[in-house]
């Protein structure tokens, strides 16, 4: 016998009107607030507060940032703000010190490098040519 498997389990349903349950209380509770904020500092003043809380709810309520909700981006940015942090390389400013510059006794001319014979020569460049090599490998 077969049996369906769910496909979207951590798919929410929308329960009151086009918003889900999660988003209904965000709402429920910007309204609140902005009922508690107006009774305590008036329209005028409690304006610029309001609009904050009903900022706050609307992206709680509705932002996704990497298909995570913002309730998770907030929860991530707190704790990264409150734990301690390791820092593995950090630079430390040390003055420029100028060194003495040495001069070298040695020329170009000690610096030779070693010659080859003119037989051993031609034998490398008969084996570039030909692609194979002239000394025959070791077979073990």
């Amino acid at each position: 016998m077969r049996y369906q498997v769910p496909q979207f389990i951590e798919f929410d349903s929308k329960i009151i009107g086009p918003l889900t349950f999660k988003q209904f209380i965000y709402i429920l509770g910007a309204a609140g607030g902005t009922y508690i904020l107006y009774k305590i500092f008036g329209i005028f003043p409690g304006i610029i507060l309001i609009t904050a809380l009903w900022a706050l709810a609307g992206a709680l309520a509705f932002v996704k940032v990497n298909n995570k909700s913002f309730v998770d981006i907030l929860a991530a940015g707190f704790s990264y703000m409150v734990k301690s942090k390791l820092y593995i390389w950090k630079k430390i400013d040390r003055p420029v010190t100028a060194e003495e510059k040495v001069e070298s006794t040695d020329t170009a001319d000690s610096f030779l490098a070693p010659s080859l014979s003119q037989s051993r020569l031609k034998d490398l460049a008969w084996s570039l040519d030909v692609n194979k090599s002239v000394y025959p490998t070791k077979k073990q």
